[in-house]
């Protein structure tokens, strides 16, 4: 018997204001974590708020950096520059992270 197991693709929506030191801290700390827990399956697409801000009323981003799991459902949402990763990966329900230890709160 033959099994085939569909990897998850994980998707997520970055929103920023410009290249300032804090959004592009946050891109980084986005993909690190990508690549640290879904290596080869996700993808990334980071939207400037300030450019786009029809994009962000629409997704309700009131304050930036602000990161959205679109995929898999159900959607999370974690704001800040994303440094603390293991809290980060947590609130964001990635796989293999050890959910024991996040505390109240957004990281």
């Amino acid at each position: 018997m033959v099994v085939l197991r569909s990897v998850a693709t994980y998707s997520f929506k970055l929103y920023v204001v410009g290249q300032t030191p804090r959004s592009l801290t946050a891109v980084s700390n986005l993909r690190v974590l990508c690549e640290t827990y879904l290596p080869g399956c996700h993808e990334i697409e980071v939207i400037d708020a300030a450019a786009r801000p029809d994009l962000a009323e629409k997704e309700r981003v009131l304050a930036t950096p602000t990161v959205i799991r679109i995929t898999p459902l159900p959607r999370f949402r974690v704001i800040g520059d994303l440094s603390d990763q293991d809290k980060v990966a947590a609130f964001l329900d990635l796989p293999d992270v050890d959910r024991s230890s996040p505390q109240e709160g957004a990281p």
